[in-house]
């Protein structure tokens, strides 16, 4: 605990002396407890959230900084954007599995104004009604999977429908097992098996990532 306080004690210093551009520290949310903060946070000039205010909220637990913070965004104005949730929930690597203690509250703010600096696009993650209705209060609970996934591209979807066709063929051709038996053996299988070998077609895209929730698997996310 005591480590835990005297870092989040020198993030304070510096964050409050060298906040990240755009991004002020709410002194009021720090008055009374350090392990939660709200930064307030402006879009950066010349992007589509230029002139919009959000903001952040940051909770600490007692193993920080080698527990990562949890962060969403809070307030009446979530950022409208793929990879952030209509709740605030941030779909943000460094935020789980690529968190280190060598990261910083000045270093996931600088990661967020990239992230929404340079969208193109506003909308929501295509799963977002779901996630929202499901989704455990904690953005920290959700299980995300961080994958290279490109989707829903029909002229890929055909050349992996096309590459799996042309395996099974193969592969009835040394069982001696016909095509429609193998066509049918196992529906799912095959699903799963389009999803398999169109993620290894797009393992230079850093777009998508998938979210496993449940028995069922959403998209969600960037890694940035």
């Amino acid at each position: 605990m005591a480590s835990m306080q005297k870092r989040l004690q020198k993030e304070l210093l510096a964050f409050q002396n060298d906040p990240p551009p755009g991004m002020t520290l709410d002194e009021k949310s720090v008055q009374n407890s350090i392990t939660q903060w709200i930064v307030d946070m402006e879009g950066a000039p010349g992007t589509l959230y230029e002139g919009e205010k959000f903001q952040l909220l940051f909770k600490f637990s007692s193993r920080y900084p080698f527990d990562s913070p949890q962060v969403m965004f809070t307030g009446d104005n979530i950022p409208v954007h793929p990879h952030v949730y209509s709740n605030g929930h941030i779909c943000l690597s460094i935020l789980t599995e690529d968190w280190s203690p060598a990261l910083s509250v000045q270093s996931v703010c600088l990661s967020i104004i990239s992230m929404l600096s340079s969208c193109k696009e506003k909308r929501r993650p295509p799963d977002n009604s779901f996630y929202v209705r499901t989704c455990n209060k904690n953005p920290k609970k959700t299980k995300w999977w961080y994958h290279a996934f490109v989707i829903f591209h029909p002229e890929l979807l055909l050349a992996v429908c096309a590459c799996l066709i042309h395996s099974i063929g193969e592969e009835r051709e040394k069982r001696g097992i016909e095509m429609g038996h193998m066509l049918c053996f196992s529906p799912f299988l095959l699903a799963m098996l389009s999803l398999l070998s169109l993620g290894k077609l797009c393992t230079n895209s850093s777009y998508w990532k998938h979210r496993f929730f449940g028995k069922g698997y959403v998209r969600a996310g960037n890694n940035v």
